[in-house]
């Protein structure tokens, strides 16, 4: 194949044309006028070609720059994630708090629909109520410092929570609005041994009246306690907080290993006061049955076996069924760690009833709930809300020790019995005679929801 053959390029054809003035000048002044434009092109097509080099280094420059200020910013952002859900964040608002912690912290956790100003809110007026007695005699244990009794009595709105058997020691409340902090006491109950350990970890300022403080928290500390067992001891305040504080009218309850996030005003107004409620608690993350939360107790030994069939059977007996969809409560296991009430006659009779099933049987309060809400049927009226609201209600710390005690290891009634494991003062319907014979009763099958047991 014959190779095509281009001519050779003529330069004189890129001139300009010559000007008839010019022609008698000859070639060399077009020559030179050439030259010269070709030399002003070259110029400046180095000058574009240099330009185009320092654009594209500082595109490239700036990309990188932005790059790195965007990676810096994602950083600053997971730090703060990280600190804000390990901390109070005490510099934000309190609804502010309660959207930090309920998108970033917690998967399972929501946004609370509180309202946006503790200032802002109304208290409603109540109706006075006669007083429900139950859980305590005179001498009869728990008894409270000359102190603490005087202290409480002024106390209309609570927030307490408890420590026993040295086990935690008091996390400060954050985001508390000034005008909370003046209405609201924050009574702490501890027993003897967890006052000592207060002590020593914590500080302790004692007040002009005699009384102890850690931070916002005032310790309570009960002598004299009724139980062998610190779990069963840890109830009374829980469930008689209307006992052990006569004069209140309205309580927070949360558990000692909780720090309260969100202001304590607020929460009255969410969970009572819109929906015309006396009593609230969350529903259980994963149970529904209390036959579901007494499998998990047994798989994760947080008491006796045997003793926690004899107590489902009881009540399996007695006519409490499964949890279904059929029912009018949207589970029959609570999340017990915070409870919010106003102590009215009906919410201080549940707290009574429910008491007695912790004292009678095992001190495992999340199966007997659901079987008072079913005696009491209709006649109880309380707002079970959402477990993703209650998980941004507080951030939970872990316990200094894990508390365990023998009892809850124990896989027969004969292993109790032999070892000397029975209470002496709780638990006594466990040992006495059922009406009724039990060992023909076979508990619900049940559907394991969680593979940690809770």
């Amino acid at each position: 194949m014959k190779r095509m053959e281009f001519p050779a390029r003529d330069r004189s054809r890129n001139l300009p044309p010559a000007s008839p003035r010019l022609a008698s000048h000859g070639s060399g002044v077009e020559e030179k006028q050439w030259r010269g434009e070709a030399e002003v092109g070259g110029a400046e097509a180095a000058a574009a070609a240099a330009m185009w080099v320092v654009w594209r280094k500082g595109a490239v420059r700036l990309v990188l720059v932005s790059a790195i200020a965007w990676a810096m910013l994602m950083l600053l952002a997971l730090a703060f994630h990280l600190w804000s859900c390990s901390s109070s964040v005490g510099f934000l608002s309190e609804f502010d708090v309660v959207l930090v912690h309920a998108a970033l912290c917690r998967k399972d956790s929501c946004q609370i629909p509180v309202a946006d100003d503790p200032n802002a809110v109304v208290i409603p007026k109540r109706i006075p109520n006669r007083i429900v007695h139950c859980g305590f005699m005179k001498n009869g244990g728990a008894d409270m410092d000359s102190v603490d009794v005087k202290y409480i009595k002024k106390c209309k709105f609570v927030v307490a929570s408890g420590i026993f058997d040295g086990y935690d020691i008091p996390h400060q409340p954050s985001n508390i609005s000034l005008r909370s902090q003046k209405l609201f006491c924050f009574l702490m109950v501890v027993d003897e041994i967890s006052l000592d350990f207060i002590e020593k970890n914590t500080t302790v300022k004692v007040d002009d009246a005699g009384g102890k403080w850690v931070g916002i928290w005032r310790l309570i500390t009960l002598h004299n306690l009724p139980f062998d067992e610190p779990r069963r001891n840890g109830k009374i305040p829980k469930i008689l907080t209307h006992r052990m504080f006569p004069q209140a009218w309205y309580s927070i309850w949360i558990d000692g290993k909780m720090e309260l996030i969100v202001d304590p005003l607020l929460i009255l107004e969410r969970y009572l006061w819109r929906g015309k409620y006396t009593f609230a608690v969350a529903a259980h993350k994963h149970h529904r049955s209390i036959y579901e939360e007494g499998d998990a107790i047994k798989r994760r030994k947080r008491y006796a076996r045997p003793l926690v069939d004899l107590q489902m059977k009881m009540y399996y007996y007695e006519g409490m069924e499964p949890w279904s969809p059929k029912k009018k409560v949207p589970s029959d296991v609570p999340e017990g760690a915070v409870l919010i009430r106003e102590h009215t006659t009906m919410t201080d009779l549940f707290s009574c009833l429910w008491f007695n099933e912790v004292n009678l049987l095992t001190p495992r309060d999340q199966i007997s709930f659901g079987y008072v809400v079913h005696r009491l049927g209709d006649a109880l009226k309380f707002f079970m809300f959402p477990n993703c609201e209650y998980n941004s209600l507080f951030i939970l710390h872990r316990h200094t020790r894990e508390h365990s005690s023998k009892v809850e290891w124990a896989k027969t009634i004969d292993e109790i019995v032999k070892k000397g494991l029975k209470e002496s003062r709780g638990g006594l319907g466990l040992w006495t005679p059922y009406p009724a014979d039990l060992s023909s009763v076979e508990l619900p099958a049940v559907k394991r929801t969680s593979p940690a047991g809770r």
